[in-house]
């Protein structure tokens, strides 16, 4: 059997039942035998009637004590019931809306029951349990079962049996993993893993298989990326020729910090290297990527190249704008900005000018990747919030030039070891140092007891010519979750200062409304902006010296680190209040930990620890295949043992040309053009 063979082959598998399994992503005999399972039911406990538990489950082994009987309570329900009994007790079994099983037991029948026990009164009862005929060969009971995530037209049933088939052939499947891998973290041979994983002998050895694969998935990625990252390295880039940076530094206000020294020099090696870069700078909001970026791009321009910058709002883009025209038009480097907004007759302008090279650096958001926007000599591609785009969207305009150097930013601090999932196929630059004169942000955790207060602390804000930000959880009511919404606080705030400017955006609104009020906000028109999470990436308004967080406790730590960072941008002392009512000991620990620390990469390892990835792997997962059975916050030393041993044989055999690796290689190609198909 052909492990890449349809699930056609299958008893069982008929167009209805091909269509539902579709669904599940399921059409090959591989995919099936990758489906693992979502939990696990211990259906081997067998207990005596008499020694059960209200409200366990558990198994009991009986012998039927009376013919079912059926009786229709009322329309539409239906109860078949019967008693059955072993040497220490008796048990009344029930089943609703299944007249069918009147037929299916008689008394005298040795059967086996799993279900939920009720007691009441020294009354036992089970109702709709999963049952075995003790004199046929097919059990349901007495193992540890797997469950599955099902969908219309699948039962648990239909996936085990067809999973039964398919484990027929488990010890076919080649192994991706090479021996010296296996036998150095003690793992599981592929085949025996993936009979344990669907039919477990025991916990122990489900723990076993489970660990391999959640080896294998972290390996698989981090090699992926790794060999990616290879051939990165080995592609040629425009190699520019030896700069001194003090050219570029003396024009500056103030000196810059060792980190950002450190990254100017990473940037400056790539680019002289002949090979093209792909860097990452990543670093807090305030640490000064601005700064490094501006010297990529002078170091571009100055060897006659383009350079394009990507942000993800066209907000975002004009503010860029304005600061690198600042930065960089005293060295006649031609600036120009392209968004979606931009008038059709300036559109035509900025374009021709980027096709004739008279443009030298162009600032935008999508449209610079559109397809009639064509460059003369693009040699560097900057993004901005790098988490904010898909892999897709970046490579779509590093698609514009053959060889163009790539250098993305981001100030969503990331645990290095999820750096080097998201980010495994770039060089990585940190700055985890702020410049001289930045003020902490003040942050304090209170209750809505403090509500008096928090409103007389935003009339002196705003008396004091400072602005200030509110953020909401909620746009709208939800009554499953009552929280802050958005229009609420507006209205309540308005009604308790009224002489304050209050406006309110939120992701529903048209963008270009939510660009005006934001537009109107940084220019001081508005004294209160009511917000919800839209401003977590956003303009920067160095005069904003207040964020108040409502229901701080439904964010996460990392979140509410880059909502802080909406303020300190000026000279002013600023601060961040957390508002929450949460009784929760986990919450009160995340909302504590904020008003500790100012690290955002410290926030980063424990939100991770504390919470999970989150949005590192959520929509925005960068066109990585999905993690299936890893659990990123109680599997990390597994993920560092796999990273480990990922590039350590990547330095040993970077094409992956060894024979022990040939299954990986082909995996790893695939895989990496597949990244590539996505990117490009």
């Amino acid at each position: 059997m052909n492990q890449y063979q349809s699930i056609r082959i299958f008893q069982g598998i008929g167009e209805k039942r091909l269509l539902a399994f579709h669904r599940l992503g399921i059409d090959t005999v591989f995919d099936l035998i990758t489906y693992f399972p979502r939990r696990y039911e211990d259906r081997s406990i067998i207990k005596p009637i008499s020694q059960v538990q209200d409200g366990e489950t558990v198994c009991v082994e009986t012998i039927i004590a009376s013919d079912p009987t059926l009786a229709r309570i009322r329309r539409g329900l239906e109860i078949v019931k019967f008693r059955a009994v072993d040497d220490s007790g008796m048990i009344d079994i029930s089943y609703f809306n299944q007249s069918y099983i009147r037929t299916q037991f008689h008394k005298g029948d040795s059967v086996r029951f799993y279900g939920k026990i009720q007691i009441k009164n020294r009354h036992v009862t089970m109702t709709n349990p999963v049952a075995d005929h003790l004199d046929k060969t097919s059990h349901q009971t007495g193992s540890i079962t797997p469950v599955y995530k099902t969908t219309q037209g699948l039962t648990q049933n239909n996936i085990r049996n067809t999973m039964e088939q398919a484990l027929s052939i488990a010890h076919e499947i080649p192994e991706l993993l090479p021996q010296d891998v296996l036998d150095e973290f003690d793992l599981c041979p592929c085949g025996d893993a993936f009979i344990q994983i669907h039919r477990p002998d025991d916990y122990g050895k489900l723990e076993y298989a489970r660990n391999r694969f959640v080896f294998e998935e972290f390996f698989r990625l981090c090699i992926t990326m790794q060999y990616l990252k290879q051939s990165h390295q080995d592609t040629p880039g425009i190699q520019m020729s030896k700069t001194d940076e003090t050219d570029f530094l003396k024009t500056l206000p103030y000196s810059p910090t060792g980190a950002q020294m450190r990254a100017i020099k990473d940037i400056r090696q790539d680019m002289e290297s002949g090979c093209a870069m792909n860097r990452m700078i990543q670093g807090d909001v305030g640490s000064g990527k601005t700064l490094v970026a501006s010297y990529a791009a002078w170091v571009c321009c100055r060897n006659g190249c383009q350079c394009a910058m990507m942000a993800p709002t066209e907000i975002l883009a004009e503010q860029h704008y304005r600061t690198f025209l600042k930065q960089l038009s005293p060295y006649g480097i031609q600036i120009a900005l392209l968004t979606g907004s931009t008038p059709a007759g300036e559109k035509r302008e900025i374009k021709k000018r980027l096709t004739e090279g008279t443009i030298h650096f162009v600032i935008g958001t999508h449209a610079l990747f559109s397809e009639d926007v064509e460059y003369d000599n693009l040699a560097l591609v900057i993004t901005d919030e790098q988490h904010r785009f898909g892999v897709a969207q970046r490579n779509k305009l590093v698609q514009k030039s053959a060889n163009a150097h790539v250098l993305v930013m981001s100030a969503t601090p990331i645990p290095r070891t999820l750096a080097l999932m998201i980010y495994g196929d770039l060089d990585v630059s940190v700055i985890d140092e702020m410049p001289p004169g930045r003020q902490p942000i003040e942050t304090y955790a209170v209750n809505s007891t403090y509500r008096p207060r928090l409103n007389a602390f935003i009339q002196k804000t705003v008396e004091a010519g400072r602005q200030v930000y509110v953020v909401c959880p909620a746009i709208e009511d939800n009554e499953a979750f009552p929280l802050t919404t958005v229009e609420e606080h507006k209205q309540a705030l308005k009604r308790a200062l009224p002489q304050v400017r209050i406006a309110m955006v939120h992701g529903k609104m048209k963008d270009q409304e939510k660009d005006r009020i934001m537009r109107s906000f940084s220019e001081g028109e508005i004294d209160v902006l009511v917000s919800t999470t839209v401003i977590e990436v956003g303009v920067d308004v160095p005069n904003a010296a207040l964020i108040i967080i409502e229901d701080a406790d439904r964010f996460g730590m990392s979140q509410l680190h880059q909502l802080r960072g909406r303020v300190g941008r000026g000279d002013a002392q600023s601060y961040c209040i957390l508002v929450s009512d949460t009784a929760n000991d986990n919450a009160v620990e995340r909302l504590k930990m904020m008003t500790k620390t100012q690290s955002g990469f410290e926030v980063a390892e424990k939100d991770l620890a504390m919470r999970g990835p989150g949005d590192f792997f959520g929509d925005r997962q960068h066109g990585l295949p999905p993690i299936r059975i890893a659990d990123l916050c109680t599997d990390m030393s597994i993920l560092q043992q796999a990273q480990s041993s990922a590039m350590d044989l990547i330095r040993k055999d970077p094409d992956l040309s060894h024979p022990d690796h040939r299954e990986l290689f082909k995996y790893v190609q695939q895989n990496a053009n597949t990244l590539r198909g996505s990117i490009n």
